[in-house]
């Protein structure tokens, strides 16, 4: 009996074998049928869409939309197929149809929704090895949504774009490769332009001085990183921006402040040793004056030890000279350390230049080699500066934490407008693509300098950045709770300024707008309109106010206050807009920063 058993299995198997063996050789050799209608966002059709299908080791077969937006491919085989659809001033796009999307009649239904997409980027690629000719050859691409060649003038076109954020590289076999941003606000009249210029020596890792021109600003005179609240609010997650700055390489937001890190991932471990050309970055341009003249970093390591140190310092590359070139600033340092320290560099130097600060990491040995520099907080003074307090100095205002030489050596601003709309939401522990996001809106938190005296800001509502009190703090109108400052030059054409904002609840939210000229005058300004439900002049200065209407897809319901600066025309002026604790109650009372605007 049992050996019957065996008998029958074996002969089960065999079958079984035999079976599969002939599922696997048969070919299926039925055609059906692919079709479809091309419709834009509202669902009306869009007729001459060329619509090509491609299939494994088989012709491309290719037709158009009709008038109707329908189209249709006949004796399709029943295989995995491609199809794309493409038109000038659309979205080019693809969708897959595999052999299960037939139907019993022999038919796969395959709609597509298409984007408007008119935006390009064009531009001009010149050689700096041929006294700024014209360079082709030069691959220029935004990744999936287009890659092209500049041709015999240098000229390229990008086409079939939606208005958003790009990243635009530049490369060239024996050319520095060039990267460069594009942002939504960029794009004028569906149009951005990025001309470059290959070819020039490169001064930072991947950047020649055609890159520096372009520089981010460093404005002011801290930043600061991390998530730890080690002396809150000052050190508070929620303002510390640090992220929102200009790292190049490896880099990474922690709990204890924004690392610099060795790039040590796959090859890049073969990376050679080098303790001259940072292995990566963070860098901007910065005018140095008497005032500023110092450069502290607070920091402390991870993966290092007093054995084996992390390599680091400051480089600065001043374009105005004949040959530019990336200098450091006294000697390599090095920390090995888990605890917190302050080293000093002085700019001296480059008084009265404004110039390109680059603070690096440096690989200082080749192979399995791993090295974090966490900055805590990146400060320029007159002298150094150490531990957590804010930055000495005289103060402009007292209680304020504002010094005048802080003042006097504020870079002046720019940029005209800003948000308080966080184009991406975050939290605590994942903040740090929202504050990159920022970078493309000139959101006010990364534009301006954030100071909270004795509250944090509200950093993601939908409504805008929103500054606050505190519930239980004492009554005060003279120093805020938090406020924002920034330099502007003042003019005719750019001296009227327009702060889009409301609150909530209902009580009433005590503002105050400042003007601090560089010779320490201060004027608290007045509104000279508004159209808030309720506002009135309050004490010392200070402007009180109800309106709770107003959101992000409700622009036209925040109230304005308009304010006239023409009485600073030719002088720079730093304007702080702060909120204060006018009134007795336990409540947060909040601004609410949809819109700051110079016009």
């Amino acid at each position: 009996m049992k050996n019957l058993f065996y008998v029958a299995l074996i002969g089960l198997m065999l079958l079984c074998q035999v079976s599969c063996e002939k599922d696997e050789g048969t070919v299926d050799n039925r055609l059906g049928k692919i079709a479809g209608i091309v419709t834009d966002a509202n669902g009306d059709p869009i007729p001459g869409i060329q619509i090509t299908l491609s299939g494994i080791k088989e012709e491309d077969m290719s037709t158009t939309s009709g008038d109707d937006g329908r189209y249709i491919f006949e004796n399709v085989t029943y295989k995995t197929h491609a199809l794309t659809f493409s038109k000038d001033g659309w979205l080019t796009v693809s969708l897959t149809v595999t052999a299960d999307k037939f139907d019993e009649s022999g038919m796969a239904n395959a709609d597509m929704e298409m984007i408007k997409a008119s935006a390009r980027i064009i531009g001009k690629v010149t050689d700096a090895k041929n006294d700024g000719g014209p360079l082709s050859g030069v691959k220029v691409t935004i990744g999936v949504a287009g890659t092209v060649t500049t041709g015999e003038d240098g000229t390229y076109e990008i086409r079939n774009l939606v208005e958003d954020d790009y990243t635009v590289t530049f490369t060239k076999d024996n050319y520095v490769t060039v990267v460069q941003q594009v942002s939504s606000s960029d794009f004028v009249d569906e149009v951005v332009t990025v001309n470059v210029q290959m070819g020039g020596e490169e001064l930072l890792r991947g950047l020649t001085a055609a890159d520096l021109q372009k520089a981010e600003k460093w404005y002011y005179n801290e930043y600061r990183g991390g998530r730890n609240a080690d002396d809150y609010p000052h050190w508070d997650w929620a303002c510390n921006y640090m992220s929102t700055l200009d790292f190049r390489g490896a880099w990474q937001e922690q709990n204890e402040g924004t690392t610099l890190q060795i790039r040590n991932n796959g090859d890049e471990q073969k990376n050679p040793a080098d303790l001259d050309v940072f292995d990566s970055f963070v860098f901007g341009s910065k005018l140095i004056t008497n005032e500023n003249r110092i450069l502290s970093l607070r920091l402390r390591t991870h993966n290092a030890d007093e054995s084996a140190p992390a390599y680091f310092g400051v480089q600065v590359v001043d374009l105005s000279a004949e040959q530019p070139k990336a200098e450091k600033v006294g000697e390599t340092r090095t920390y090995g350390s888990g605890d917190y320290t302050d080293f000093d560099f002085d700019l001296s130097a480059y008084v009265g230049k404004e110039v390109i600060i680059a603070i690096g990491i440096y690989r200082q040995t080749t192979g399995d080699y791993w090295k974090q520099l966490v900055l805590r907080a990146i400060r320029f003074a007159d002298r150094k500066v150490e531990g957590w307090g804010w930055l000495p100095g005289t103060e402009v205002i007292d209680g304020w934490k504002l010094s005048r030489e802080t003042v006097l050596s504020t870079m002046p601003h720019t940029k005209k407008k800003f948000t308080g709309i966080s184009p991406v939401g975050g939290n605590r522990d994942e903040y740090v693509t929202a504050y990159r996001a920022w970078r493309g809106v000139a959101h006010v938190a990364a534009e301006w300098m954030f100071m909270p005296l004795k509250k944090d800001p509200e950093v993601f509502p939908s409504e805008g950045y929103l500054i606050k009190t505190r519930g239980d703090a004492e009554v005060n109108t003279t120093v805020p709770e938090a406020y924002l400052y920034a330099k502007f030059p003042i003019a005719s054409g750019d001296n009227r300024l327009t702060l889009s904002t409301r609150n909530f609840g209902s009580n009433y939210t005590y503002f105050k707008l400042t003007a601090i000229e560089d010779d320490g005058t201060v004027t608290h300004l007045a509104p000279v309109s508004n159209t808030a439900d309720e506002a009135e002049a309050a004490e010392n200065g200070c402007w009180r106010f109800k309106h709770g209407d107003g959101g992000k897809d409700n622009p036209e319901g925040y109230a304005l206050f308009n304010y006239d600066l023409s009485q600073f025309n030719g002088s720079n002026v730093t304007l702080a807009l702060g909120i204060y604790k006018g009134e007795t109650n336990r409540d947060e009372n909040k601004l609410v920063l949809h819109n700051i605007e110079l016009k």
